[in-house]
Order: C-alpha cells, then structure tokens, then sequence
C-alpha cells in the first residue's frame, strides 16, 4: 500500500508555516502499516493542484490531502479533486447546519462564501469536523482512495483520529496486516558509530525493518515488523531488540521514545535516590531538562546556576585560589567542577551532585578554547567522577550536548550499580 501526502497552501512554499501535518500524517500511517512513499507541498493554484493529483492518483494507492477546505476562492482542495474524479460538488446539509449554528452563536451574520466549507465531493463520505467548519472527505474511487482533510493542524489531527483513521482501516487495509514497531534510544554514541556497530543489520535487512533515526545529542532506531497479532511481532521485535542491546549496552536506555532524563528519573524513582546540580556555561539547561519530567520532584530537590566566579565562591564555597590567580586551574578546570559537583550533593543532602563548567562560545574563556567543557558527577559515600569534553558546534549545540552527557553518565553509573 503506497500512499502521498499532498500539503495544499502558498504559505507552505514560502516558508511562512512549518508542514507538521505531513509529519504527524507519516507516523500516523506508518503505526498502521500504510508506507508514505512521497511528499508533495503544492500552492493555492488549481491547474497546478490537478496535476499533482493526476500523478499521483498514478503512482500511490492512498492519496491524503490537508488544506484548501476553508471558505476563500483559495481553497480549492475539493474543487480540484472533483474534477480529477468527473463528480460534481453539493452542500452536505450536517456540516452546513454546524457552520449556521457556529454564526448564529456569535451572533454575526454569514457570508455566503462560508457555504463552501460545508461542501462535499458526489459519492464520498463526509467527515464531520468537530473543532472546525470546514468538513472533509473520504472518496473510493477504481481502487485509489482520496482523503481530504483541513489545514489547521487543530483541525486535521481530530479528523484524522476520529474519522479518517477508521475509514481507512475499514475501506483501504481490507488485506494489509498491521505494522508493529519498536523506538530504541540511545545516548553516548552518534549515527555513524551507531550504524557501524549494527550495519550487518542494516544491509541485510528484511523482516524486521531497521531505520535510523538521528536528533541533535540522541539516536533513535525504529524496528517494525508486519504480523497478523500483536504477540507474533512482538516474538520477532523482541529478538532483534536482544541481539542490538548485546552489541550496545553501554547505550541503549530505553525501548520506547522517551529521552534519557525520563529513564533517568524513573530509575532513581524505583531506588529512591535523589539528585542536585550545579551548572556555568549551561545556565540551568540541565536542570530544565530534568524537571520537565513529571513526578521528577521526588528526584530533583535543587540546583544552583553559578554562572560567574562570585556566585561559585558564594553559594558552592569554591576556593579564591582555585577560580583566579595565575597557577589557578581557573573555572573551566577538572578541579572546578569537581568541587562543584561534591559542594552542591552536600548543600542539597542528595545521593548525586552534577556539575558542567565550561565555554560554550562564542569567544575564548580564561584563554581556553569554545567546546572544552568539564562535568562531574559525586555519589554519597564515593568517588567523583570528572570529564572533559571538546564539543564542536554553536553555542546552543555546545549546550545541549555539555548536558546530555552528563546525562548518559550519570545513566551509565546507575546502571552499573543495578546491576552490582
């Protein structure tokens, strides 16, 4: 089952709006085993509309369409549909009674143009939209299927739920099985070590599928399968997921999308550990990212960003002669970090300390070069652990990563100690 996403809208070109709905749209289908094939952005132009339907009404089985169902001379989705098919246009009278209803309670009186969000192409399904006025549709036609949706993405999400997604279950995937997948997460290793380690995977793949996935500091990879039941693909996910997490475990975290900070915080949880920070160049992004986790109270008691010399002096007690003076390590130092990482664990009375200091650019810190960045990490009753990065990249990357790592070895320690 190929299918297209067709993204109707000027504003689309121009970079005006972010096409969210075509990536929402490909996972949507993929979860249910439909592979989007193509991706086509076209304007508000109904010659040029019809020819992009035209091709790929002859290359793709499933056509779904966003956009273009509002009430301007612009939104010509239905009109460009209908005539590819040779069907006619007519008012469906559910969704015009929703768009008088919508006037008369605002009191204001409709413009006949409002009419064209309640029509519908001849011998389709209406979907009625519930957040919106504009209502969809759904045609079968010689084997191909069109769905049209509406733009806004608070629209079309609803629709595609609730309307769209069972139709096509019912009326497209009469004989497809359904397509079953697994996210795995991993951290401390970029795309390019990920894919050496698996590549014999990769190039020999079959069944289960493997797709690599890279975002700024974390790599994801989604397994899939097809299989008649939820236990026959899970046997085969299952296995492969055992044979990467042999070959990764120093990495892999996690078998659902969920960041590191979220395994991060429900392990420490389940053991009832508790955790503070002390952040520099990083200005409390560490901290941020930790206590966007919910229920990370029980973890997270505090932290302290210490963004100049005085600040590390007065509230974490870091000695004069270890910031400043010229045999001083200085505040981008192992020693430095050190000492915050051990001097924030006591301040808080909390089983870890985490610390990152460093220059994250855009100019030289202390002499020292942008990227060269320290964290630590401290554990009640043991050793702390100091590191030193050189991280490429802009200052928000630098950022980022300074945090993410101290992240995967702060995960890495507690999975050492589980398995103690």
């Amino acid at each position: 089952m190929k299918a297209e996403i067709i993204a109707v809208g000027t504003e689309l070109l121009l970079g005006q709006i972010l096409n969210s709905n075509a990536q929402y749209l490909s996972q949507e289908l993929a979860s249910i085993g439909i592979d989007v094939y193509f991706q086509t952005v076209v304007g508000d132009n109904v010659n040029r509309l019809s020819h992009a339907i035209t091709v790929a009404s002859e290359r793709s089985d499933l056509l779904i369409f966003t956009g273009g169902l509002g009430p301007t001379q612009d939104d010509l989705t239905k009109d460009a549909v209908a005539a590819v098919l040779g069907r006619s246009l007519h008012i469906d009278r559910i969704a015009m009674d929703n768009v008088d209803r919508f006037f008369q309670g605002r009191g204001t009186p409709m413009t006949e143009n409002n009419r064209r969000q309640a029509l519908v192409i001849d011998g389709g399904t209406p979907l009625p939209n519930e957040t919106g006025l504009a209502v969809g549709n759904a045609i079968a036609e010689n084997g191909k299927f069109y769905v049209l949706l509406p733009g806004p993405p608070s629209e079309m999400k609803p629709m595609y739920e609730k309307q769209a997604k069972p139709w096509i279950m019912q009326h497209v995937l009469t004989h497809e099985e359904p397509l079953y997948s697994k996210m795995l997460k991993f951290a401390g290793i970029g795309e390019s070590g990920l894919e050496t380690k698996l590549l014999d995977l990769v190039e020999n793949q079959s069944d289960p599928t493997v797709a690599p996935y890279a975002k700024e500091s974390e790599v994801t990879i989604r397994i899939s399968t097809k299989a008649r039941t939820e236990r026959e693909a899970m046997e085969k996910l299952d296995k492969l997921e055992a044979e990467i997490g042999s070959r990764l475990p120093n990495h892999l975290y996690a078998s659902e999308d969920v960041p590191i900070e979220k395994t991060i915080v429900d392990m420490m949880t389940e053991r009832g550990l508790t955790l503070s920070a002390a952040e520099s160049c990083t200005g409390g992004l560490l901290m941020q990212s930790i206590t966007s986790i919910p229920g990370s109270a029980t973890v997270f008691l505090g932290g302290i960003v210490c963004y100049s010399n005085a600040m590390k002096e007065k509230l974490l007690n870091v000695p004069h002669e270890l910031l400043e003076g010229d045999d001083a390590p200085g505040a981008v130092s192992a020693e430095t970090a050190k000492v915050l990482a051990e001097q924030v664990r006591m301040i808080a009375d909390t089983d870890f300390g985490l610390s990152i200091t460093g220059v994250a650019g855009p100019g030289y810190s202390e002499r020292k070069p942008v990227g060269l960045v320290y964290i630590g990490i401290s554990r009640r009753g043991g050793d702390t652990a100091v590191y030193e990065l050189n991280l490429k990249g802009n200052r928000d990357t630098i950022r980022l990563r300074s945090a993410k790592t101290v992240l995967y070895h702060l995960w890495k320690q507690l999975k050492a100690e589980q398995t103690r």
